[in-house]
């Protein structure tokens, strides 16, 4: 007999499976029991936009995404309003900038670094690499090119590995923390704040003008606010690059005559007189992309996301009452087969323009830095197929990830050697 809280356990242990349950018997909302207030999944593609657009006065972040303030603070993930806009729009526009003016050979080096030493190394757990790389990469786009020295960027790593797992926990748990608990994630967080101000503080005096850290300090945020804002900054983009790119490398591992494709492409990329990629040449990269695409498809860093109703109010048909949280699942709308072919497939040239295709939100709250999460990932695959050989170590098919604050891949080991053969540019 079904509870108010039947659904807990599973929301907790295997919440993928749980947002994939009962998806495809016609209802556009699936009653979640998480609790005594009411809780739906959006399993209507059609519906995502129109809620995602409705006016904040009625449908806006509500108590799943506000006990996240208990470590990222007041910042633009948990806020709304003017404020909020006010902050994206600046990091946008650092991004913008970004992406015109130097990311590519920025992001390039950073990834030489760890292409140079990966086949000394042997056998390697792949996201144990990406994971870090990507939290390099994001330090860069945040405080500018060679601001960090490898101490703060050592320092950093380990403050957001310390805030992780409790972050993950705060988000599917429902019922409040023992007294203990409470008490050892607060000496915790208050430990890798602490540390984190230290580096901030460091990076202040030596940021670049075009860096997002210094398009911030214009807006005059408070040190809290300011350093709440890089956080969060820091724990999304780091951990959407990361793991998203451990299974891109796997795929380029595992599926016969992909790295060869994928490795021409770069070649045909790469500008004569300096040896390196051309950013003016990606837009005629489209493997590369459409390998991003099916990856974020496949495994969405951020599988699942809520709203809440302020006010009464009608969806789908159903009148909500306020209070109402609505559960948004690019994990289940990527895997559904009333949108995908053979959805748990990896397969090439899919139309991503599908409404089902979510894999970084959608509306006026999609993630802020989805160009440059994109430009990150397909450099990662154009830039390893181009100069490495992976040959999978661990069991192929990899089996599921596992969901914390993202989709953490198993353990994926993969052998790496120099790319000896130049693969043939493709035609451009």
């Amino acid at each position: 007999m079904k509870h108010p809280f039947s659904d807990v356990r599973d929301f907790q242990r295997d919440a993928t499976g749980l947002l994939s349950r009962d998806c495809r018997d016609g209802e556009p909302l699936k009653r979640l029991r998480l609790g005594f207030t009411p809780v739906f999944q959006i399993t209507d593609p059609d519906l995502v936009k129109p809620v995602l657009k409705t006016d904040e006065a009625v449908i806006d972040k509500g108590r799943m995404v506000h006990k996240l303030r208990s470590v990222v603070g007041m910042s633009s993930l948990t806020i709304s309003g003017p404020e909020n806009t006010r902050r994206r729009g600046v990091t946008h526009d650092q991004l913008r900038k970004g992406l015109t003016e130097g990311f590519v050979p920025m992001i390039c080096e950073l990834y030489d670094r760890v292409i140079g030493r990966l086949p000394q190394e042997g056998a390697t757990e792949v996201h144990s690499f990406t994971g870090p790389l990507a939290l390099r990469v994001i330090c860069s786009v945040l405080f500018g090119r060679g601001v960090l020295t490898a101490g703060d960027e050592a320092t950093l790593i380990s403050c957001v590995k310390l805030v992780e797992d409790d972050l993950a926990d705060s988000i599917t748990r429902i019922l409040p923390d023992l007294p203990h608990e409470r008490l050892a994630k607060r000496r915790k967080l208050r430990f890798a704040l602490k540390a984190m101000d230290f580096v901030v503080a460091r990076a202040r005096e030596r940021a670049s003008d075009g860096s997002i850290l210094a398009g911030l300090e214009a807006l005059g945020l408070s040190d809290t606010d300011l350093r709440d804002e890089l956080l969060m900054l820091m724990l999304a983009g780091h951990h959407t690059t990361g793991t998203a790119g451990a299974w891109i490398l796997y795929y380029l591992a595992t599926e016969p005559g992909l790295a060869e494709r994928v490795a021409a492409e770069a070649e045909a990329a790469i500008d004569p007189a300096t040896g390196a990629i051309d950013a003016r040449r990606l837009p005629r990269c489209a493997l590369s992309l459409n390998v991003v695409r099916e990856v974020l498809r496949l495994y969405p860093s951020s599988y699942w996301f809520a709203r809440e109703l302020r006010q009464d109010h009608e969806v789908a048909g159903h009148r909500l009452r306020k209070g109402t949280s609505l559960i948004v699942s690019p994990w289940q709308f990527g895997r559904d087969p009333r949108f995908w072919d053979a959805p748990g497939e990896f397969r090439l040239g899919r139309d991503y323009a599908s409404k089902a295709y979510l894999p970084f939100g959608a509306g006026p709250r999609a993630c802020v830095g989805i160009q440059v999460a994109t430009l990150e990932l397909q450099l990662l695959a154009l830039e390893f197929a181009r100069k490495l050989e992976l040959r999978a170590v661990s069991p192929v098919p990899a089996p599921l990830p596992r969901p914390s604050l993202t989709l953490i891949p198993p353990p994926i080991v993969l052998d790496a050697r120099q790319r000896v053969s130049r693969p043939q540019k493709v035609a451009a």
